[in-house]
Protein backbone atom coordinates (compact mmCIF):
# COMPACT_ATOMS: atom_id res chain seq x y z
CA UNK A 1 0.00 0.00 0.00
CA UNK A 2 1.13 3.48 -0.86
CA UNK A 3 1.58 5.74 2.18
CA UNK A 4 -1.35 8.02 2.94
CA UNK A 5 -1.60 11.31 4.82
CA UNK A 6 -4.44 13.00 6.66
CA UNK A 7 -4.58 16.44 8.25
CA UNK A 8 -7.16 17.21 10.93
CA UNK A 9 -7.48 20.90 11.70
CA UNK A 10 -9.70 23.04 13.84
CA UNK A 11 -9.86 25.36 16.77
CA UNK A 12 -8.90 24.43 20.31
CA UNK A 13 -11.64 22.55 22.12
CA UNK A 14 -13.26 21.04 19.00
CA UNK A 15 -11.82 17.56 19.56
CA UNK A 16 -9.26 17.30 16.76
CA UNK A 17 -6.76 15.52 19.01
CA UNK A 18 -9.27 12.89 20.19
CA UNK A 19 -10.32 12.33 16.59
CA UNK A 20 -6.68 11.79 15.60
CA UNK A 21 -6.28 9.27 18.43
CA UNK A 22 -9.30 7.30 17.18
CA UNK A 23 -7.81 7.31 13.68
CA UNK A 24 -4.32 6.30 14.84
CA UNK A 25 -5.62 3.53 17.14
CA UNK A 26 -7.60 2.02 14.26
CA UNK A 27 -4.70 2.20 11.84
CA UNK A 28 -2.32 0.59 14.34
CA UNK A 29 -4.84 -2.22 14.98
CA UNK A 30 -4.93 -2.80 11.21
CA UNK A 31 -1.15 -3.25 11.17
CA UNK A 32 -0.04 0.01 9.58
CA UNK A 33 3.08 1.90 10.51
CA UNK A 34 1.65 5.20 11.79
CA UNK A 35 3.24 8.49 12.71
CA UNK A 36 1.32 11.43 14.19
CA UNK A 37 2.27 14.98 15.01
CA UNK A 38 0.24 17.60 16.85
CA UNK A 39 0.45 21.36 16.77
CA UNK A 40 -1.57 22.87 19.60
CA UNK A 41 -0.72 26.53 19.09
CA UNK A 42 -2.98 28.62 21.30
CA UNK A 43 -5.49 25.78 21.45
CA UNK A 44 -6.58 26.48 25.01
CA UNK A 45 -7.46 30.01 23.95
CA UNK A 46 -9.42 29.05 20.84
CA UNK A 47 -6.42 29.09 18.52
CA UNK A 48 -5.63 26.86 15.60
CA UNK A 49 -4.96 23.15 16.20
CA UNK A 50 -3.74 20.65 13.63
CA UNK A 51 -2.78 17.02 13.64
CA UNK A 52 -0.97 15.23 10.86
CA UNK A 53 -1.33 11.47 10.50
CA UNK A 54 0.91 9.64 8.04
CA UNK A 55 0.51 5.88 7.60
CA UNK A 56 1.45 2.96 5.35
CA UNK A 57 3.78 -0.03 5.30
CA UNK A 58 6.78 2.04 6.44
CA UNK A 59 6.55 5.69 7.43
CA UNK A 60 9.65 7.67 8.34
CA UNK A 61 8.11 10.95 9.46
CA UNK A 62 4.78 12.30 10.70
CA UNK A 63 5.34 15.55 8.83
CA UNK A 64 3.19 16.10 5.77
CA UNK A 65 4.56 18.56 3.25
CA UNK A 66 2.57 21.08 1.27
CA UNK A 67 0.52 19.47 -1.46
CA UNK A 68 0.93 15.99 0.05
CA UNK A 69 -2.17 15.25 2.17
CA UNK A 70 -4.73 12.84 0.75
CA UNK A 71 -7.49 13.99 3.10
CA UNK A 72 -8.07 17.23 4.99
CA UNK A 73 -10.68 17.22 7.74
CA UNK A 74 -11.54 20.76 8.82
CA UNK A 75 -13.57 21.25 11.99
CA UNK A 76 -14.18 24.89 11.01
CA UNK A 77 -14.43 26.59 7.57
CA UNK A 78 -11.63 29.11 7.95
CA UNK A 79 -9.27 26.36 9.15
CA UNK A 80 -9.96 24.51 5.88
CA UNK A 81 -8.63 27.49 3.95
CA UNK A 82 -5.70 27.92 6.37
CA UNK A 83 -4.52 24.34 5.70
CA UNK A 84 -5.62 24.01 2.05
CA UNK A 85 -2.09 24.24 0.69
CA UNK A 86 -1.26 20.91 2.39
CA UNK A 87 -3.93 19.06 0.37
CA UNK A 88 -3.01 17.23 -2.86
CA UNK A 89 -4.69 18.69 -5.95
CA UNK A 90 -6.73 15.47 -6.18
CA UNK A 91 -7.19 15.21 -2.41
CA UNK A 92 -10.49 15.29 -0.55
CA UNK A 93 -11.57 17.92 1.96
CA UNK A 94 -14.21 17.06 4.55
CA UNK A 95 -15.35 20.41 5.94
CA UNK A 96 -17.61 21.28 8.84
CA UNK A 97 -19.86 24.05 7.54
CA UNK A 98 -19.31 25.97 10.76
CA UNK A 99 -17.80 29.35 11.65
CA UNK A 100 -16.02 30.06 14.91
CA UNK A 101 -14.94 33.56 15.81
CA UNK A 102 -11.27 33.98 16.54
CA UNK A 103 -10.12 36.39 19.22
CA UNK A 104 -9.24 38.85 16.44
CA UNK A 105 -12.70 38.78 14.86
CA UNK A 106 -14.44 38.74 18.25
CA UNK A 107 -12.53 41.87 19.25
CA UNK A 108 -13.60 43.60 16.03
CA UNK A 109 -10.03 43.86 14.73
CA UNK A 110 -10.86 41.82 11.62
CA UNK A 111 -13.90 40.39 9.91
CA UNK A 112 -14.52 36.68 9.50
CA UNK A 113 -13.71 35.96 5.86
CA UNK A 114 -16.70 35.16 3.67
CA UNK A 115 -16.60 32.48 1.00
CA UNK A 116 -14.30 29.97 2.74
CA UNK A 117 -16.36 26.96 1.72
CA UNK A 118 -16.84 28.22 -1.83
CA UNK A 119 -13.08 28.82 -2.20
CA UNK A 120 -12.35 25.25 -1.14
CA UNK A 121 -15.04 23.84 -3.46
CA UNK A 122 -13.54 25.77 -6.39
CA UNK A 123 -10.15 24.12 -5.87
CA UNK A 124 -10.76 20.67 -4.36
CA UNK A 125 -13.18 17.80 -4.13
CA UNK A 126 -15.11 18.73 -0.98
CA UNK A 127 -17.70 17.15 1.23
CA UNK A 128 -19.31 19.75 3.48
CA UNK A 129 -21.64 18.93 6.33
CA UNK A 130 -23.14 20.72 9.29
CA UNK A 131 -21.54 18.45 11.89
CA UNK A 132 -22.51 20.76 14.76
CA UNK A 133 -26.20 20.58 13.88
CA UNK A 134 -26.00 16.79 13.50
CA UNK A 135 -24.27 16.51 16.88
CA UNK A 136 -26.81 18.82 18.52
CA UNK A 137 -29.64 16.55 17.32
CA UNK A 138 -27.82 13.65 19.00
CA UNK A 139 -27.80 15.56 22.28
CA UNK A 140 -24.38 17.22 22.47
CA UNK A 141 -22.32 19.40 20.17
CA UNK A 142 -19.23 17.91 21.84
CA UNK A 143 -19.49 14.86 19.54
CA UNK A 144 -19.20 17.02 16.40
CA UNK A 145 -15.64 15.72 15.97
CA UNK A 146 -16.79 12.09 15.74
CA UNK A 147 -19.51 13.08 13.25
CA UNK A 148 -16.67 14.43 11.09
CA UNK A 149 -14.66 11.27 11.72
CA UNK A 150 -17.60 9.16 10.52
CA UNK A 151 -17.85 11.25 7.34
CA UNK A 152 -14.08 10.94 6.79
CA UNK A 153 -14.16 7.17 7.28
CA UNK A 154 -16.26 6.83 4.10
CA UNK A 155 -13.46 8.41 2.07
CA UNK A 156 -10.67 6.56 3.84
CA UNK A 157 -11.68 3.30 2.17
CA UNK A 158 -10.78 1.12 5.15
CA UNK A 159 -14.03 -0.59 5.98
CA UNK A 160 -12.07 -3.62 7.19
CA UNK A 161 -11.20 -1.66 10.35
CA UNK A 162 -13.80 -2.05 13.08
CA UNK A 163 -14.15 1.64 13.87
CA UNK A 164 -16.96 0.94 16.33
CA UNK A 165 -14.58 -1.13 18.49
CA UNK A 166 -11.86 1.49 18.14
CA UNK A 167 -14.22 4.23 19.31
CA UNK A 168 -15.33 2.08 22.25
CA UNK A 169 -11.68 1.63 23.27
CA UNK A 170 -10.65 5.26 22.74
CA UNK A 171 -13.37 7.52 24.14
CA UNK A 172 -14.22 7.69 27.85
CA UNK A 173 -16.79 4.99 28.76
CA UNK A 174 -19.55 7.43 29.68
CA UNK A 175 -19.42 8.94 26.16
CA UNK A 176 -19.25 5.72 24.13
CA UNK A 177 -22.92 5.55 23.10
CA UNK A 178 -23.05 9.22 22.10
CA UNK A 179 -19.88 8.88 20.04
CA UNK A 180 -21.07 5.69 18.34
CA UNK A 181 -24.26 7.51 17.32
CA UNK A 182 -22.13 10.43 16.09
CA UNK A 183 -19.93 8.09 14.03
CA UNK A 184 -22.97 6.49 12.36
CA UNK A 185 -24.56 9.91 11.73
CA UNK A 186 -21.34 11.08 10.05
CA UNK A 187 -21.23 7.98 7.85
CA UNK A 188 -24.87 8.56 6.88
CA UNK A 189 -24.44 12.29 6.14
CA UNK A 190 -25.05 13.23 2.52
Amino acid sequence: MENKSIILCGVGGQGAILTAKILVNGLIRAGYDVKMSEVHGMSQRGGSVSTQVHFGEKVNSPVIGKGAADILVAFEKMEAVRYADFLKPDGIAIINDFSMESSTTAAGLAEYPEGCLEAMQASFKCFALKAGEIAEKLGSTKCMNVVLFGAMSKYLGMDDIDWVEVIKETVPPKFVELNLAAYEAGRDAE
